[in-house]
């Protein structure tokens, strides 16, 4: 399970800046306790232009904290070393986020939402004391196609130590190296076919956790997809959305390459049969790792009683 930090907790709620230090080192507690269990409080790299007491931005007011050590680690985390959930954002800026009747696009909330309407766990840790001390917060995604329908999401808010131990307590570990990637696929997806070599390309690629829950999350996707039949073999209800949720429109997460890119790449696009070594299969339909060059490559159509094939994951195959 992902966190990022709330940047709409911090409105301009102190008096002063010994208030926001408290507050303020309240939530790096928070963030070394993510830290223990193998995980980074992400930020956005906005976080910094917050303004915690009236006049008076987010950098200035940690400059009045008399610890150096204080100063200085507060803000490597929001200047240099993040980790930036803006650097991986899975929303775009016209997805139609709100959340108590406040618009929550652009935010940590809207992204939290949007990761776990996905099938990536996210939730939010929040500055105490603030507007936001309540959990699960509730977001509807309003997409903007017709044929979707309005999809709500209860994420989880933490402001605590406690808080969080207890939910990082009951959540699985993260993913920590490719080949552990590998292991928890073949596991969890009884639906999809992986090749023996499908994660070979990864090999000499630095690990990612992020990438790795992307990964996880496209290959969740395909598995749900392919089971979204009737008895009839037509694609149900939930598959007929998921169709236009995640492989039609601009920002689609599955997609076919381009017939220039087919051609110029058949050879590199086809893969070794999983399951009859005399033939060879085309598979340019492709899931994207945003943010990096990493692809997901995988059999199409994906039909009732068919396999899906995972045949391909790592760097892109037409970058030049």
């Amino acid at each position: 399970m992902e966190f990022l930090a709330n940047d709409l907790s911090i409105h301009e709620q102190f008096d002063n800046p010994a208030e926001f230090r408290d507050a303020l080192m309240n939530l790096m507690a928070v963030r070394a306790l993510a830290k223990r269990f193998g995980r980074e409080l992400h930020c956005n790299r906005r976080f910094i232009n917050s303004t915690p007491i009236p006049d008076m931005p987010l950098q200035k007011a940690v400059g009045n904290f008399k610890e150096v050590s204080e100063r200085r680690a507060i803000m490597v985390w929001l200047t240099r070393s993040g980790p930036f959930w803006d650097d991986i954002r899975q929303h775009g800026k016209d997805d139609w986020l709100e959340c108590f009747g406040e618009i929550v696009t652009d935010t940590a909330v809207g992204e939290a939402a949007f990761r776990s309407l996905h099938g990536i766990k996210c939730g939010v840790v929040s500055v105490t004391p603030s507007d936001w001390l309540k959990t699960p917060l509730v977001v509807t995604w309003c997409p903007d196609h017709e044929g979707r329908d309005n999809r709500c999401s209860s994420v989880t808010n933490v402001w605590n130590v406690n808080s969080l131990e207890k939910v990082l307590q009951n959540a699985k570990k993260p993913t920590c190296s490719w080949e552990e990637l590998r292991e928890i696929s073949a596991i969890r997806f009884p639906n999809l076919t992986f090749t023996s070599e499908c994660f070979t390309p990864l090999s000499g690629v630095p690990f990612s956790k992020s990438a790795a829950e992307r990964i996880i999350f496209l290959l969740g996707t395909l598995e749900h997809f392919a089971c979204a039949f009737d008895e009839d073999g037509s694609r149900n209800t939930e598959g007929h959305k998921m169709y236009l949720d995640y492989f039609t429109g601009e920002r689609a997460l599955f997609s076919d390459s381009s017939n220039t890119e087919k051609q110029r790449f058949c050879n590199e696009m086809t893969f070794a049969h999983p399951e009859n070594s005399s033939k060879r299969i085309f598979c340019p339909w492709h899931g994207k790792v945003a943010r990096s060059n990493l692809r997901l490559h995988f059999s199409w159509p994906v039909e009732h009683g068919k396999s899906v094939y995972i045949v391909y994951v790592g760097p892109k195959i037409t970058k030049r």
